[in-house]
Protein backbone atom coordinates (compact mmCIF):
# COMPACT_ATOMS: atom_id res chain seq x y z
CA UNK A 1 0.00 0.00 0.00
CA UNK A 2 1.31 3.23 -0.92
CA UNK A 3 0.39 6.41 1.08
CA UNK A 4 2.88 8.42 -0.75
CA UNK A 5 0.98 8.61 -4.16
CA UNK A 6 -2.21 10.57 -2.60
CA UNK A 7 -0.28 12.49 -0.33
CA UNK A 8 -1.49 16.29 -0.73
CA UNK A 9 -4.73 14.08 -1.29
CA UNK A 10 -4.74 12.64 2.06
CA UNK A 11 -3.81 16.35 4.14
CA UNK A 12 -6.59 17.66 2.16
CA UNK A 13 -9.00 14.87 3.49
CA UNK A 14 -7.62 15.19 7.11
CA UNK A 15 -8.72 18.50 6.56
CA UNK A 16 -11.86 17.56 5.36
CA UNK A 17 -12.57 15.26 7.74
CA UNK A 18 -11.88 18.38 10.68
CA UNK A 19 -14.32 20.87 8.51
CA UNK A 20 -17.17 17.67 8.25
CA UNK A 21 -18.83 19.12 11.47
CA UNK A 22 -17.62 22.48 11.17
CA UNK A 23 -19.30 23.96 14.15
CA UNK A 24 -19.16 21.03 15.92
CA UNK A 25 -15.16 20.45 15.44
CA UNK A 26 -13.60 23.80 14.57
CA UNK A 27 -15.73 25.88 17.42
CA UNK A 28 -14.55 23.19 19.93
CA UNK A 29 -11.13 23.88 19.53
CA UNK A 30 -10.84 27.42 19.43
CA UNK A 31 -9.23 28.95 22.46
CA UNK A 32 -11.35 31.29 24.67
CA UNK A 33 -10.61 32.82 27.28
CA UNK A 34 -13.91 32.46 29.05
CA UNK A 35 -14.14 28.31 28.71
CA UNK A 36 -11.72 27.97 31.95
CA UNK A 37 -14.18 25.71 33.62
CA UNK A 38 -14.20 23.40 29.88
CA UNK A 39 -9.65 23.29 30.21
CA UNK A 40 -9.43 25.49 27.60
CA UNK A 41 -7.27 28.75 28.47
CA UNK A 42 -4.96 31.51 26.42
CA UNK A 43 -2.47 33.46 27.11
CA UNK A 44 -0.32 32.45 30.49
CA UNK A 45 -0.81 28.33 31.35
CA UNK A 46 -1.15 25.60 28.94
CA UNK A 47 -3.98 25.58 26.33
CA UNK A 48 -5.51 22.41 27.23
CA UNK A 49 -5.75 21.59 31.33
CA UNK A 50 -5.28 18.17 31.27
CA UNK A 51 -7.73 15.27 33.48
CA UNK A 52 -7.16 13.85 36.88
CA UNK A 53 -7.83 9.96 36.41
CA UNK A 54 -10.31 10.00 33.74
CA UNK A 55 -9.56 6.79 31.24
CA UNK A 56 -8.58 6.99 27.86
CA UNK A 57 -10.69 5.48 25.83
CA UNK A 58 -14.03 6.30 27.28
CA UNK A 59 -15.81 3.71 28.62
CA UNK A 60 -19.42 2.70 27.49
CA UNK A 61 -20.71 3.31 31.23
CA UNK A 62 -19.31 5.33 33.92
CA UNK A 63 -21.31 6.52 37.06
CA UNK A 64 -19.29 8.46 39.67
CA UNK A 65 -20.63 8.14 42.92
CA UNK A 66 -19.78 12.14 44.15
CA UNK A 67 -16.79 13.26 44.94
CA UNK A 68 -16.33 10.51 47.10
CA UNK A 69 -12.55 8.66 46.68
CA UNK A 70 -10.37 6.24 47.76
CA UNK A 71 -6.95 6.35 48.71
CA UNK A 72 -4.74 3.79 47.10
CA UNK A 73 -1.27 3.08 49.32
CA UNK A 74 1.57 1.52 46.72
CA UNK A 75 3.27 0.24 50.00
CA UNK A 76 -0.04 -1.96 51.20
CA UNK A 77 -1.46 -2.32 47.60
CA UNK A 78 -2.28 -6.22 45.69
CA UNK A 79 -4.19 -8.21 43.83
CA UNK A 80 -6.41 -10.75 45.08
CA UNK A 81 -7.29 -12.93 42.40
CA UNK A 82 -11.05 -14.54 43.82
CA UNK A 83 -11.34 -17.22 40.84
CA UNK A 84 -10.14 -18.51 37.66
CA UNK A 85 -6.39 -17.43 36.21
CA UNK A 86 -3.48 -18.48 33.93
CA UNK A 87 -0.31 -17.43 33.18
CA UNK A 88 -1.41 -14.81 30.86
CA UNK A 89 -3.35 -12.89 34.11
CA UNK A 90 -0.38 -13.39 36.72
CA UNK A 91 1.57 -11.85 34.07
CA UNK A 92 -1.00 -9.16 33.86
CA UNK A 93 -0.74 -8.54 37.17
CA UNK A 94 2.55 -8.07 37.99
CA UNK A 95 2.66 -6.22 34.67
CA UNK A 96 -0.04 -3.24 36.16
CA UNK A 97 1.40 -3.31 39.72
CA UNK A 98 4.45 -2.16 38.24
CA UNK A 99 2.85 0.38 36.24
CA UNK A 100 1.08 1.42 39.37
CA UNK A 101 4.14 1.27 41.62
CA UNK A 102 6.45 3.09 39.12
CA UNK A 103 3.84 5.82 38.18
CA UNK A 104 6.37 8.09 37.42
CA UNK A 105 9.65 9.27 39.81
CA UNK A 106 6.92 10.59 41.70
CA UNK A 107 6.36 6.84 43.34
CA UNK A 108 9.54 6.95 45.43
CA UNK A 109 8.48 10.49 47.08
CA UNK A 110 4.95 8.82 47.82
CA UNK A 111 6.41 6.09 49.67
CA UNK A 112 8.24 8.86 52.29
CA UNK A 113 4.58 10.67 51.98
CA UNK A 114 2.20 8.02 53.72
CA UNK A 115 1.83 10.24 56.85
CA UNK A 116 -0.33 12.66 54.39
CA UNK A 117 -2.91 9.83 54.17
CA UNK A 118 -4.03 11.93 57.67
CA UNK A 119 -4.78 14.76 55.20
CA UNK A 120 -6.37 12.85 53.09
CA UNK A 121 -8.52 11.75 55.81
CA UNK A 122 -10.22 14.95 56.14
CA UNK A 123 -10.81 15.75 52.37
CA UNK A 124 -14.48 16.07 51.53
CA UNK A 125 -15.25 12.53 50.27
CA UNK A 126 -12.78 10.57 51.49
CA UNK A 127 -14.00 6.55 52.24
CA UNK A 128 -10.96 4.74 53.22
CA UNK A 129 -8.10 2.88 51.50
CA UNK A 130 -7.89 0.45 48.29
CA UNK A 131 -5.13 -2.01 49.51
CA UNK A 132 -7.11 -4.80 47.67
CA UNK A 133 -8.50 -5.28 43.93
CA UNK A 134 -10.21 -8.35 43.44
CA UNK A 135 -9.80 -9.68 40.13
CA UNK A 136 -12.82 -12.05 39.34
CA UNK A 137 -12.55 -14.29 35.98
CA UNK A 138 -15.63 -16.39 35.63
CA UNK A 139 -14.41 -18.79 33.00
CA UNK A 140 -11.20 -20.74 32.24
CA UNK A 141 -8.29 -18.59 29.75
CA UNK A 142 -8.63 -19.04 26.43
CA UNK A 143 -5.08 -19.16 24.77
CA UNK A 144 -4.98 -16.80 21.29
CA UNK A 145 -6.63 -13.56 21.15
CA UNK A 146 -9.42 -13.93 18.40
CA UNK A 147 -12.17 -12.09 15.99
CA UNK A 148 -15.15 -12.60 18.46
CA UNK A 149 -13.37 -12.14 21.68
CA UNK A 150 -14.72 -10.93 24.56
CA UNK A 151 -13.74 -8.13 25.97
CA UNK A 152 -15.94 -6.69 28.22
CA UNK A 153 -15.48 -6.08 31.84
CA UNK A 154 -17.00 -4.48 34.90
CA UNK A 155 -15.16 -2.77 37.48
CA UNK A 156 -16.21 -1.82 40.35
CA UNK A 157 -14.71 0.83 43.28
CA UNK A 158 -16.43 1.75 46.48
CA UNK A 159 -19.96 1.34 45.01
CA UNK A 160 -23.21 0.91 46.85
CA UNK A 161 -22.85 -2.49 46.41
CA UNK A 162 -19.41 -3.03 47.16
CA UNK A 163 -18.71 -0.23 49.70
CA UNK A 164 -15.03 0.17 50.66
CA UNK A 165 -13.97 -2.14 48.36
CA UNK A 166 -12.51 -2.87 44.75
CA UNK A 167 -13.96 -5.62 42.48
CA UNK A 168 -12.70 -6.48 38.69
CA UNK A 169 -15.14 -9.54 37.16
CA UNK A 170 -15.12 -10.59 33.43
CA UNK A 171 -16.27 -12.95 31.53
CA UNK A 172 -12.93 -13.39 29.85
CA UNK A 173 -9.00 -13.03 29.86
CA UNK A 174 -9.57 -10.48 27.42
CA UNK A 175 -12.11 -8.69 29.74
CA UNK A 176 -9.49 -8.77 32.58
CA UNK A 177 -6.84 -7.26 30.53
CA UNK A 178 -8.78 -4.31 29.35
CA UNK A 179 -10.11 -3.89 32.98
CA UNK A 180 -6.76 -3.64 34.65
CA UNK A 181 -5.72 -0.67 32.07
CA UNK A 182 -8.89 0.77 32.65
CA UNK A 183 -8.03 0.60 36.35
CA UNK A 184 -4.31 1.75 36.40
CA UNK A 185 -5.65 4.89 34.21
CA UNK A 186 -8.25 5.49 36.83
CA UNK A 187 -5.49 5.52 39.84
CA UNK A 188 -3.84 9.16 40.34
CA UNK A 189 -2.06 11.02 42.48
CA UNK A 190 -3.70 14.12 44.35
CA UNK A 191 -3.38 17.97 43.35
CA UNK A 192 -1.10 18.25 46.53
CA UNK A 193 0.84 15.29 45.33
CA UNK A 194 0.21 14.01 48.54
CA UNK A 195 -1.48 10.59 47.81
CA UNK A 196 -2.55 8.27 45.10
CA UNK A 197 -6.58 8.19 44.62
CA UNK A 198 -8.75 6.76 42.67
CA UNK A 199 -13.05 7.72 42.21
CA UNK A 200 -15.34 5.82 44.06
CA UNK A 201 -17.18 5.08 40.27
CA UNK A 202 -18.59 1.52 38.54
CA UNK A 203 -17.65 1.34 35.07
CA UNK A 204 -19.33 -1.45 32.85
CA UNK A 205 -17.42 -1.37 29.51
CA UNK A 206 -16.84 -3.38 25.78
CA UNK A 207 -15.63 -2.24 22.40
CA UNK A 208 -17.84 -1.17 19.75
CA UNK A 209 -15.77 -2.55 17.12
CA UNK A 210 -14.24 -5.94 17.42
CA UNK A 211 -11.24 -5.00 15.38
CA UNK A 212 -8.80 -2.42 16.01
CA UNK A 213 -5.41 -2.25 14.67
CA UNK A 214 -2.34 -0.40 14.08
CA UNK A 215 -0.30 -1.37 11.03
CA UNK A 216 3.04 -0.54 10.69
CA UNK A 217 4.84 -0.65 7.63
CA UNK A 218 8.63 -2.62 8.21
CA UNK A 219 9.74 -2.65 4.77
CA UNK A 220 10.69 1.00 3.41
CA UNK A 221 12.46 1.74 7.28
CA UNK A 222 13.47 -1.44 9.48
CA UNK A 223 12.04 -1.44 12.97
CA UNK A 224 13.62 -2.96 15.60
CA UNK A 225 11.85 -5.72 17.10
CA UNK A 226 12.00 -3.39 20.84
CA UNK A 227 10.42 -0.52 19.12
CA UNK A 228 7.40 -3.10 18.04
CA UNK A 229 7.29 -4.29 21.37
CA UNK A 230 6.99 -0.63 22.90
CA UNK A 231 3.82 -0.38 19.88
CA UNK A 232 2.56 -3.21 21.26
CA UNK A 233 2.33 -1.92 25.08
CA UNK A 234 1.28 1.45 23.90
CA UNK A 235 -1.60 -0.32 21.69
CA UNK A 236 -2.53 -1.66 25.07
CA UNK A 237 -2.76 0.99 26.53
CA UNK A 238 -5.58 2.53 23.90
CA UNK A 239 -7.15 -0.96 24.24
CA UNK A 240 -6.26 -1.72 20.23
CA UNK A 241 -6.29 -5.56 19.68
CA UNK A 242 -4.73 -6.00 16.28
CA UNK A 243 -1.06 -5.46 15.17
CA UNK A 244 -1.35 -5.72 11.34
CA UNK A 245 2.10 -5.75 10.26
CA UNK A 246 3.06 -4.68 6.73
CA UNK A 247 6.26 -6.72 7.09
CA UNK A 248 7.83 -6.33 3.17
CA UNK A 249 7.20 -4.53 0.06
CA UNK A 250 9.19 -3.18 -2.95
CA UNK A 251 11.77 -1.75 -1.03
CA UNK A 252 12.59 -4.30 1.58
CA UNK A 253 12.15 -8.09 2.90
CA UNK A 254 12.73 -8.10 6.33
CA UNK A 255 11.06 -11.66 7.02
CA UNK A 256 12.95 -14.71 7.48
CA UNK A 257 11.62 -18.20 5.84
CA UNK A 258 12.89 -20.94 7.05
CA UNK A 259 12.01 -22.58 3.61
CA UNK A 260 12.75 -19.66 1.00
CA UNK A 261 16.02 -17.64 3.09
CA UNK A 262 17.08 -16.27 0.39
CA UNK A 263 13.97 -13.97 0.08
CA UNK A 264 15.93 -12.17 2.94
CA UNK A 265 19.15 -13.05 2.08
CA UNK A 266 18.89 -10.69 -1.18
CA UNK A 267 15.60 -9.06 -0.54
CA UNK A 268 16.32 -7.47 3.03
CA UNK A 269 18.64 -4.14 3.13
CA UNK A 270 20.94 -5.95 5.35
CA UNK A 271 20.97 -9.65 5.96
CA UNK A 272 22.23 -9.61 8.85
CA UNK A 273 21.05 -6.55 10.76
CA UNK A 274 17.32 -5.72 9.27
CA UNK A 275 15.38 -9.18 9.31
CA UNK A 276 13.05 -10.63 11.72
CA UNK A 277 14.26 -13.70 12.34
CA UNK A 278 12.09 -16.71 13.37
CA UNK A 279 12.50 -15.99 17.14
CA UNK A 280 12.15 -12.03 16.68
CA UNK A 281 8.54 -13.30 15.27
CA UNK A 282 7.54 -15.57 17.51
CA UNK A 283 8.16 -13.04 20.51
CA UNK A 284 6.61 -10.53 19.32
CA UNK A 285 3.30 -12.69 18.52
CA UNK A 286 4.29 -14.01 21.85
CA UNK A 287 4.21 -10.55 23.55
CA UNK A 288 0.87 -9.41 21.61
CA UNK A 289 -0.87 -12.35 22.75
CA UNK A 290 -0.46 -11.65 26.54
CA UNK A 291 -1.81 -8.42 25.93
CA UNK A 292 -4.26 -9.90 23.74
CA UNK A 293 -3.42 -8.12 20.53
CA UNK A 294 -3.76 -10.21 17.37
CA UNK A 295 -0.79 -9.94 15.17
CA UNK A 296 -1.70 -10.20 11.35
CA UNK A 297 0.65 -10.38 8.44
CA UNK A 298 0.80 -8.73 5.38
CA UNK A 299 2.64 -9.84 2.53
CA UNK A 300 1.12 -7.97 -0.76
CA UNK A 301 1.17 -9.11 -3.76
CA UNK A 302 1.00 -8.95 -6.58
CA UNK A 303 1.97 -6.08 -7.09
CA UNK A 304 4.91 -4.15 -4.00
CA UNK A 305 6.94 -7.26 -4.96
CA UNK A 306 10.62 -5.70 -6.33
CA UNK A 307 12.29 -7.20 -3.48
CA UNK A 308 11.00 -11.14 -3.88
CA UNK A 309 12.32 -10.90 -6.83
CA UNK A 310 16.12 -11.92 -6.74
CA UNK A 311 15.34 -15.04 -4.83
CA UNK A 312 12.83 -16.10 -6.80
CA UNK A 313 13.76 -16.85 -10.62
CA UNK A 314 10.73 -16.07 -13.01
CA UNK A 315 8.26 -14.89 -10.17
CA UNK A 316 8.24 -11.44 -11.72
CA UNK A 317 7.15 -10.12 -14.93
CA UNK A 318 9.68 -9.19 -17.54
CA UNK A 319 8.66 -5.81 -18.75
CA UNK A 320 9.52 -5.25 -22.46
CA UNK A 321 9.85 -2.15 -24.82
CA UNK A 322 9.12 -1.77 -28.39
CA UNK A 323 11.93 -2.10 -30.73
CA UNK A 324 12.62 1.25 -32.89
CA UNK A 325 13.73 -1.13 -35.67
CA UNK A 326 10.58 -2.04 -37.86
CA UNK A 327 9.43 -5.58 -37.65
CA UNK A 328 11.28 -6.05 -34.33
CA UNK A 329 9.57 -8.16 -31.87
CA UNK A 330 9.81 -6.08 -28.25
CA UNK A 331 12.51 -6.83 -26.07
CA UNK A 332 13.01 -6.91 -22.20
CA UNK A 333 14.33 -3.43 -20.81
CA UNK A 334 15.63 -4.91 -17.94
CA UNK A 335 12.84 -3.86 -15.26
CA UNK A 336 10.04 -5.82 -13.93
CA UNK A 337 6.60 -5.52 -12.87
CA UNK A 338 4.39 -7.44 -10.62
CA UNK A 339 4.00 -11.43 -9.99
CA UNK A 340 3.30 -12.92 -13.28
CA UNK A 341 -0.17 -14.39 -12.98
CA UNK A 342 0.33 -16.62 -16.05
CA UNK A 343 3.17 -19.13 -15.13
CA UNK A 344 1.65 -22.32 -12.53
CA UNK A 345 4.71 -22.67 -10.71
CA UNK A 346 4.45 -19.16 -9.06
CA UNK A 347 1.36 -20.48 -7.19
CA UNK A 348 3.32 -23.79 -6.41
CA UNK A 349 6.16 -21.14 -4.35
CA UNK A 350 3.05 -19.24 -3.35
CA UNK A 351 0.92 -22.33 -1.81
CA UNK A 352 4.21 -23.29 -0.46
CA UNK A 353 5.92 -20.00 1.14
CA UNK A 354 2.09 -19.08 2.49
CA UNK A 355 1.96 -22.31 4.28
CA UNK A 356 5.11 -21.47 5.97
CA UNK A 357 3.83 -17.78 7.04
CA UNK A 358 -0.04 -19.86 8.32
CA UNK A 359 2.40 -22.08 10.18
CA UNK A 360 4.30 -18.90 11.73
CA UNK A 361 1.56 -16.89 12.28
CA UNK A 362 -1.33 -18.33 14.37
CA UNK A 363 -3.62 -15.30 13.72
CA UNK A 364 -7.70 -16.20 11.25
CA UNK A 365 -6.67 -13.47 9.28
CA UNK A 366 -3.58 -13.30 6.74
CA UNK A 367 -3.75 -9.79 4.38
CA UNK A 368 -2.45 -10.60 0.82
CA UNK A 369 -2.92 -6.96 -0.12
CA UNK A 370 -3.79 -6.64 -3.58
CA UNK A 371 -3.26 -3.24 -4.32
CA UNK A 372 -2.03 -0.43 -6.71
CA UNK A 373 -1.18 -3.23 -9.53
CA UNK A 374 0.69 -1.32 -12.34
CA UNK A 375 -0.63 -2.64 -15.60
CA UNK A 376 2.00 -1.41 -17.80
CA UNK A 377 4.26 -4.24 -17.19
CA UNK A 378 1.65 -6.85 -18.31
CA UNK A 379 0.64 -5.01 -20.97
CA UNK A 380 3.98 -4.70 -22.43
CA UNK A 381 4.86 -8.36 -21.51
CA UNK A 382 3.99 -10.62 -25.40
CA UNK A 383 3.28 -13.84 -22.92
CA UNK A 384 1.23 -12.28 -21.01
CA UNK A 385 -0.84 -11.17 -23.90
CA UNK A 386 -1.18 -14.39 -25.55
CA UNK A 387 -2.09 -16.22 -22.20
CA UNK A 388 -5.12 -13.53 -21.90
CA UNK A 389 -6.32 -13.84 -25.53
CA UNK A 390 -6.24 -17.63 -24.92
CA UNK A 391 -8.07 -17.17 -21.54
CA UNK A 392 -10.34 -14.80 -23.68
CA UNK A 393 -9.52 -11.74 -21.57
CA UNK A 394 -10.31 -8.07 -22.94
CA UNK A 395 -9.02 -6.41 -19.15
CA UNK A 396 -6.15 -6.78 -17.34
CA UNK A 397 -8.41 -6.31 -14.18
CA UNK A 398 -9.78 -9.77 -15.23
CA UNK A 399 -5.80 -11.12 -15.15
CA UNK A 400 -5.92 -9.94 -11.67
CA UNK A 401 -8.80 -11.38 -11.05
CA UNK A 402 -7.17 -14.64 -11.71
CA UNK A 403 -4.75 -13.93 -9.79
CA UNK A 404 -6.32 -12.90 -6.75
CA UNK A 405 -8.73 -15.69 -6.73
CA UNK A 406 -6.43 -18.62 -7.08
CA UNK A 407 -4.55 -16.60 -4.13
CA UNK A 408 -7.30 -16.95 -2.22
CA UNK A 409 -8.21 -20.24 -3.11
CA UNK A 410 -4.41 -21.21 -1.85
CA UNK A 411 -5.71 -19.55 1.50
CA UNK A 412 -8.85 -21.28 2.23
CA UNK A 413 -6.99 -24.57 1.55
CA UNK A 414 -4.60 -24.60 4.16
CA UNK A 415 -5.97 -26.72 7.30
CA UNK A 416 -6.04 -23.56 9.39
CA UNK A 417 -9.30 -21.68 7.46
CA UNK A 418 -7.45 -18.69 7.24
CA UNK A 419 -9.87 -15.99 6.41
CA UNK A 420 -8.02 -13.16 3.68
CA UNK A 421 -8.14 -9.34 4.06
CA UNK A 422 -7.23 -8.15 0.69
CA UNK A 423 -7.43 -3.70 0.00
CA UNK A 424 -10.34 -2.39 -1.70
CA UNK A 425 -8.85 -2.37 -5.30
CA UNK A 426 -9.12 -6.09 -5.45
CA UNK A 427 -13.02 -5.91 -5.06
CA UNK A 428 -13.29 -2.76 -7.01
CA UNK A 429 -11.47 -4.23 -10.22
CA UNK A 430 -14.57 -6.98 -9.82
CA UNK A 431 -12.80 -9.86 -7.92
CA UNK A 432 -15.48 -12.23 -6.98
CA UNK A 433 -14.54 -14.14 -3.81
CA UNK A 434 -16.96 -15.89 -1.21
CA UNK A 435 -17.86 -13.38 1.18
CA UNK A 436 -16.96 -15.71 4.36
CA UNK A 437 -13.03 -15.97 3.25
CA UNK A 438 -12.56 -12.47 2.87
CA UNK A 439 -12.17 -9.10 4.82
CA UNK A 440 -11.98 -6.01 2.80
CA UNK A 441 -9.83 -3.06 3.97
CA UNK A 442 -10.99 -0.06 2.67
CA UNK A 443 -7.74 2.64 2.19
CA UNK A 444 -8.41 5.19 -0.16
CA UNK A 445 -9.42 8.59 1.26
CA UNK A 446 -11.53 10.38 -1.72
CA UNK A 447 -14.74 8.73 -1.15
CA UNK A 448 -14.24 6.19 1.83
CA UNK A 449 -17.92 6.20 2.35
CA UNK A 450 -19.42 5.48 -1.13
CA UNK A 451 -16.75 2.54 -0.76
CA UNK A 452 -17.76 1.51 2.56
CA UNK A 453 -21.51 1.53 1.35
CA UNK A 454 -20.33 -0.35 -1.97
CA UNK A 455 -18.30 -3.05 -0.30
CA UNK A 456 -21.05 -4.01 2.33
CA UNK A 457 -23.89 -3.63 -0.10
CA UNK A 458 -22.00 -6.36 -1.74
CA UNK A 459 -22.31 -8.50 1.26
CA UNK A 460 -18.46 -8.01 2.32
CA UNK A 461 -17.27 -7.04 5.70
CA UNK A 462 -14.84 -4.29 5.88
CA UNK A 463 -12.31 -2.36 7.81
CA UNK A 464 -11.67 1.17 7.62
CA UNK A 465 -8.13 3.14 7.08
CA UNK A 466 -8.96 5.74 4.96
CA UNK A 467 -8.91 8.38 8.15
CA UNK A 468 -6.49 7.12 10.26
CA UNK A 469 -3.20 7.97 7.78
CA UNK A 470 -1.01 8.85 10.65
CA UNK A 471 2.40 9.15 8.64
CA UNK A 472 0.41 12.46 7.27
CA UNK A 473 1.02 15.52 9.44
CA UNK A 474 -0.11 18.65 9.59
CA UNK A 475 1.03 21.87 10.95
CA UNK A 476 -1.52 22.16 13.72
CA UNK A 477 -2.70 19.56 15.89
CA UNK A 478 -4.52 17.08 13.53
CA UNK A 479 -6.19 14.91 16.07
CA UNK A 480 -9.67 16.17 16.35
CA UNK A 481 -10.05 15.14 12.11
CA UNK A 482 -9.04 12.13 13.12
CA UNK A 483 -11.56 12.01 15.85
CA UNK A 484 -14.60 13.34 13.94
CA UNK A 485 -14.19 9.89 11.50
CA UNK A 486 -16.23 7.18 11.71
CA UNK A 487 -16.27 4.17 10.17
CA UNK A 488 -20.21 3.57 10.46
CA UNK A 489 -20.66 7.14 8.67
CA UNK A 490 -22.20 6.20 5.22
CA UNK A 491 -25.18 5.50 3.61
CA UNK A 492 -26.62 1.91 4.13
CA UNK A 493 -28.91 -0.04 5.83
CA UNK A 494 -28.15 -1.23 9.10
CA UNK A 495 -27.47 -4.40 8.25
CA UNK A 496 -24.70 -3.00 6.00
CA UNK A 497 -23.13 -0.90 9.24
CA UNK A 498 -22.58 -4.17 11.22
CA UNK A 499 -20.52 -5.33 8.34
CA UNK A 500 -18.27 -3.11 9.34
CA UNK A 501 -15.95 -4.48 11.81
CA UNK A 502 -13.73 -2.06 12.95
CA UNK A 503 -10.83 -0.12 11.47
CA UNK A 504 -7.25 0.92 11.79
CA UNK A 505 -4.52 3.83 12.01
CA UNK A 506 -1.86 3.21 9.45
CA UNK A 507 1.93 4.36 9.64
CA UNK A 508 3.85 4.09 6.65
CA UNK A 509 7.39 4.75 7.01
CA UNK A 510 8.75 6.37 3.95
CA UNK A 511 9.74 9.01 6.51
CA UNK A 512 9.42 7.36 9.76
CA UNK A 513 12.40 5.50 10.91
CA UNK A 514 12.91 4.30 14.88
CA UNK A 515 13.99 7.83 15.78
CA UNK A 516 10.29 9.35 15.20
CA UNK A 517 8.03 5.80 14.93
CA UNK A 518 6.60 5.91 18.51
CA UNK A 519 6.34 9.62 18.75
CA UNK A 520 4.34 10.03 15.42
CA UNK A 521 2.04 7.43 16.25
CA UNK A 522 1.06 8.13 19.63
CA UNK A 523 -0.96 9.77 20.81
CA UNK A 524 -2.49 10.80 17.49
CA UNK A 525 -3.25 6.76 17.69
CA UNK A 526 -5.33 7.78 20.32
CA UNK A 527 -7.95 9.40 18.29
CA UNK A 528 -8.92 6.41 16.28
CA UNK A 529 -8.93 4.11 19.33
CA UNK A 530 -11.24 6.45 21.23
CA UNK A 531 -13.77 5.97 18.34
CA UNK A 532 -13.28 2.14 17.93
CA UNK A 533 -13.70 1.24 21.28
CA UNK A 534 -16.19 4.05 22.49
CA UNK A 535 -19.92 4.67 22.19
CA UNK A 536 -20.60 6.35 18.71
CA UNK A 537 -21.90 9.15 20.85
CA UNK A 538 -18.93 9.65 22.19
CA UNK A 539 -17.47 12.44 19.64
CA UNK A 540 -16.80 15.75 20.99
CA UNK A 541 -13.58 16.99 20.67
CA UNK A 542 -13.57 19.58 23.61
CA UNK A 543 -14.57 16.85 26.47
CA UNK A 544 -12.09 14.62 24.56
CA UNK A 545 -8.92 17.37 24.71
CA UNK A 546 -8.14 17.60 28.48
CA UNK A 547 -8.65 13.52 28.43
CA UNK A 548 -6.17 13.00 25.64
CA UNK A 549 -4.01 15.50 27.04
CA UNK A 550 -3.83 13.40 30.58
CA UNK A 551 -3.48 10.27 28.29
CA UNK A 552 -0.14 11.56 26.54
CA UNK A 553 0.95 12.87 30.27
CA UNK A 554 0.31 9.15 31.22
CA UNK A 555 2.23 7.39 28.97
CA UNK A 556 4.74 9.67 29.28
CA UNK A 557 5.09 9.24 32.75
CA UNK A 558 5.07 5.27 31.57
CA UNK A 559 7.95 5.86 30.10
CA UNK A 560 6.91 6.18 26.24
CA UNK A 561 8.12 9.18 24.10
CA UNK A 562 4.88 10.44 22.53
CA UNK A 563 4.32 14.26 21.22
CA UNK A 564 2.37 16.61 22.38
CA UNK A 565 -1.29 16.90 20.44
CA UNK A 566 -3.08 20.04 22.19
CA UNK A 567 -0.71 22.96 21.51
CA UNK A 568 1.68 24.45 24.79
CA UNK A 569 1.34 23.14 28.30
CA UNK A 570 3.00 20.71 30.52
CA UNK A 571 2.41 17.72 32.34
CA UNK A 572 1.21 17.77 35.85
CA UNK A 573 1.46 14.40 37.01
CA UNK A 574 5.45 13.95 35.70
Amino acid sequence: MIARVFVLIVVSITSALANTNNNEVSESLKISGNNHRNHFVRGLGPHVRQTWGEPWPEPQRRTLYGENFMVVRMALFRFKVTNFTCDMIDLALKRYYDILLGAGAESQKLKMRLVVNQAERVTTGYRGHLDVLEVNLLSSCEYLPHDNMDESYKLKIDTPTRPNRGVLVANSNWGILRGLETFSQLVHHSRNHSAFRVKSTFVQDFPRFSFRSILLDTSRHFLSKEILLKNLDLMAMNKMNAFHWHLVDDQSFPFESKLYPELSGKGAYNPYTHVYSRQDVAEIIEYARLRGIRVIPEFDTPGHTQSWGPAVPDLLTKCYQNSTIAGRQPVPDGTFGPIDPTQEKNYRFLKTFLGEVVDTFPDKYLHLGGDEVDFSCWKSNPDIGAFMRNENMTRYESLEEYYMQKLVEIVASFPEKKVSIVWQEVIDNGVEIEKDSVLVNVWKGWHYQEELGNVTRMGYRALLYSCWYLDMISWNNDWPGYYACDPQNFTGSAGQKELVVGGGAALWTEFVDETNALSRLWPRASAPAERLWSSADVKDVEKAAPRLEEHRCRLLRRGYSVQPVNGPGFCEQV
